[in-house]
């Protein structure tokens, strides 16, 4: 059923949501032709000990295939990420599709393969899901819901109220890739080269991160709002100010001149496969050396420092040697970027 197009009747329940979920989703999700009953809810084992971490997320990224990616790996990515850096070892993960009437079933195939892959990375495993079809115009092709479950193991939390001043504030790779990459994709750039997503699961670096180091304060993804919104939560959440050095952001050229081009400040450019993290700076040296041996971490650096426990501000100083604030990102750099 590869050459057919989704319908209306792969909603209902009947027979042809049967065999798309029985033919097409659960075969590339799973690898697998035939499966155990499915009930209406998932019985999994608890952890002995530990806490549980829960993330939902939605992903109604446009154009559902774009350069490093597809809706299908980011929507697990995404989730596995949100877990990772909260300080959780990703276990379960729930799926639901919602489809809108036309979309190729090859093009639904090939997104679910895509997840298969890129749970593989961490050993998330799929739980649950469900698949539901709308009329045409109602979507933008596929959008998909997560919620992905993890254990935070006993000594693992993070412990962002142990930042202090002098503590290192380090990026573990190049900032606003998926951004411009979802603009180019878009054609609506007019960029001959190709600018691809940074989109990647984080959790095997940031696991090996974290083994290097047991310091690690705190680690966010910089998605929606970049690394300039991330930070200044941050700041603002534990009354903290860090100074970034503006020199030391790492950007690649091609995406500094898309910025340039078209007005961009890459500081608030979505990212979906980079950290930031902050930790002590006598530590950072042995992060650094760990993350590089990942391809995600290659151009990780430090690039900045917290500088104080009173104000809760970011600030960046620039090559001028003069300082200014940010903020976090007011109204929508790029819509639909995630």
């Amino acid at each position: 059923m590869e050459t057919e197009l989704i319908n209306m009747s792969h909603g209902d329940g009947g027979e042809a949501a049967h065999r798309l979920l029985s033919q097409v989703i659960l075969p590339a999700l799973t690898g697998a032709e035939s499966r155990e009953p499915l009930g209406d809810a998932a019985l999994l084992p608890a952890p002995a000990a530990g806490k549980l971490a829960v993330t939902t997320d939605s992903f109604v990224i446009k154009p559902l295939f774009f350069p490093g990616g597809d809706i299908g790996k980011l929507a697990v990515a995404g989730t596995v990420n949100d877990l990772a850096v909260s300080g959780a070892v990703p276990l379960y993960l729930t799926v639901s599709f919602i489809l809108e009437e036309g979309l190729p079933v090859a093009s639904l195939q090939t997104i679910c393969r895509s997840m298969a892959k890129e749970a593989a990375v961490s050993g998330i495993r799929l739980v649950a899901g469900d698949t539901k079809v709308v009329g045409k115009g109602d979507c933008d092709g596929l959008f998909i819901n997560t919620t992905g479950i993890g254990v935070v193991e006993p000594g693992a939390e993070l412990q962002p109220q142990l930042i202090e001043p002098g503590d290192a504030v380090l990026v573990t790779g190049a900032i606003g890739d998926h951004g411009i990459a979802i603009l180019t994709a878009r054609e609506e750039l007019g960029l001959m080269s190709e600018i691809p997503s940074d989109c990647a699961t984080l959790f095997p670096m940031l696991h090996k991160a974290r083994q290097v180091s047991g310091n690690i304060r705190i680690i966010r993804d910089p998605t929606r709002g970049g690394l300039a919104t991330a930070l200044a939560e941050i700041c603002e959440d534990y009354g903290l100010t860090v100074e970034l050095e503006e020199d030391l952001l790492p950007v690649r050229p091609e995406v500094e001149g898309a910025c340039e081009l078209m007005g961009f400040d890459p500081l608030y450019l979505a990212n979906e496969g980079k950290a930031v993290m902050i930790l002590p700076a006598r530590d950072a040296e042995g992060v650094l050396d760990a993350l590089r041996h990942f391809s995600e971490g290659r151009d990780a650096r430090i690039v900045g420092f917290v500088t104080n426990r009173e104000k809760g501000q970011l600030l960046i100083r620039t090559p001028f040697g003069s300082t200014r604030r940010l903020y976090r990102l007011a109204g929508s750099m790029l819509p639909r970027i995630c």
